[in-house]
């Protein structure tokens, strides 16, 4: 097997590009989770109406992915992201304007039919340029730009409700849709390649997503991914109340808490790099998982057992959420390799099924529900051991038996 090239130097005008488009959705969901009260009592919502303008939003960017990566492949990388834009900012001034919970709802499922198109594309555009194990660096890089939303988006949306109230934020987006979609139209080359404009001319979206789910490999790739980050949206539905109401942290330091969770993860996409100048994607993945069900059994632990309670639970949450940054970038490189004329396509069916997943396992954790992190632990067990076993049973290549 010919190994790949050595890496070229990092196009870190590209990579900021590509990183800000992925980065909308999580801008989206993260800068107004401190305002969620404040909208509560400005739109006399009850908490079940706010908390489905979340549930809205997580439901648009599962639907939306579906949409854009066959686009991406028949239409090409550019036209699919510059609609995004326009979807996104459209829809962000409507909810700066929503008079009521209803309309705010609705706002936030196109929001998010918008936000879908920059991460699809991206990744795509990242397939197109780069070879896998390439690709795999690539995206923990663009896993550093938008591993910054944690961080900042809660901090900055904080203050913005401070100055100027809730609906402060929503103009914020706009702003920021379209600075990014400028940018993209300005700066973003098409990189679509010719053999997947003739394939996709062959080939329905539909027809393009049954092929693909008749790849075992890849149904292997799209559910360790989706299930390992079932636990960072596991998290950020459990989060507000956990540290606040059971761990009693104040809600002015909730940011900071829960941007310390962003910092591993950002920092394990970096070692993850690293790692990948020295393993293929598939040993790093091998590992990673395996690690990450351990952590997740010392997590069910502590959760159980109450034994630290804080001092032990959210250190092991740290280390939990950090695997995130082993398993996401590779598990998308992984599956993009399976078949490179359909980078869209995959690009898309990974991140809807990721979606779709997180939904499910952060309404899990709500159901489960007792005011103590055990219901949290539960669903992050049960999703990291499908997510290991996805990896070694269905995408990992088998060991041949050596000849007698």
């Amino acid at each position: 097997m010919t190994a790949e090239p050595q890496p070229k130097p990092t196009p870190w005008g590209l990579v900021v590009l590509l990183g800000s488009l992925t980065a909308m959705g999580p801008v989206a969901i993260d800068m107004y989770l401190p305002s969620l009260p404040a909208i509560g009592t400005g739109l006399h919502a009850t908490a079940g109406q706010t908390q489905a303008t979340v549930s809205a939003f997580l439901a648009g960017m599962a639907v939306g992915q579906l949409f854009y990566g066959p686009a991406s492949d028949r239409l090409g990388r550019r036209q699919p992201i510059l609609l995004g834009a326009v979807i996104y900012v459209a829809a962000s001034i409507a909810c700066g304007f929503a008079a009521s919970p209803a309309i705010l709802i609705a706002g936030r499922f196109v929001q998010a039919l918008g936000a879908c198109a920059g991460a699809v594309v991206a990744r795509a555009v990242v397939r197109d340029r780069f070879g896998h194990t390439e690709t795999a660096r690539m995206l923990s890089l663009l896993m550093l730009i938008m591993g910054l939303a944690p961080i900042l988006a809660p901090l900055l949306g904080g203050a913005l409700l401070g100055v100027g109230g809730w609906r402060l934020n929503f103009w914020f987006m706009a702003a920021f849709g379209i600075a990014v979609g400028l940018a993209a139209l300005l700066r973003l080359k098409e990189s679509r390649s010719e053999e997947t404009t003739a394939h996709a001319a062959t080939e329905s979206p539909m027809q393009a997503y049954l092929a693909l789910m008749r790849e075992p490999r890849l149904v292997g790739y799209a559910l360790a991914g989706a299930l390992n980050g079932a636990t960072l949206f596991t998290y950020i539905a459990s989060s507000p109340d956990l540290l606040i109401k059971t761990y009693g942290i104040a809600p002015a330091a909730f940011g900071w808490v829960f941007g310390l969770n962003a910092v591993g993860i950002i920092g394990s996409n970096q070692v993850n790099r690293f790692l990948l100048r020295r393993r293929t994607v598939d040993q790093v993945l091998a590992r990673a998982s395996l690690i990450a069900v351990g952590v997740a059994i010392l997590l069910m632990i502590a959760a159980a057992t109450g034994i630290g309670e804080r001092w032990s639970v959210l250190p092991l949450l740290l280390l939990l959420l950090s695997t995130y940054g082993f398993l996401q970038g590779n598990t998308m490189a992984g599956a993009l390799n399976v078949d490179p004329r359909r980078a869209g396509a995959i690009s898309a069916l990974m991140g809807a099924v990721s979606f779709g997943t997180g939904a499910l396992a952060s309404a899990a954790a709500g159901v489960l529900h007792d005011g103590t992190p055990r219901p949290m632990a539960v669903v992050m067990l049960v999703a990291l051991a499908g997510s290991a076993a996805a990896l070694h049973f269905l995408a990992l290549p088998k060991r041949r038996p050596a000849a007698p």
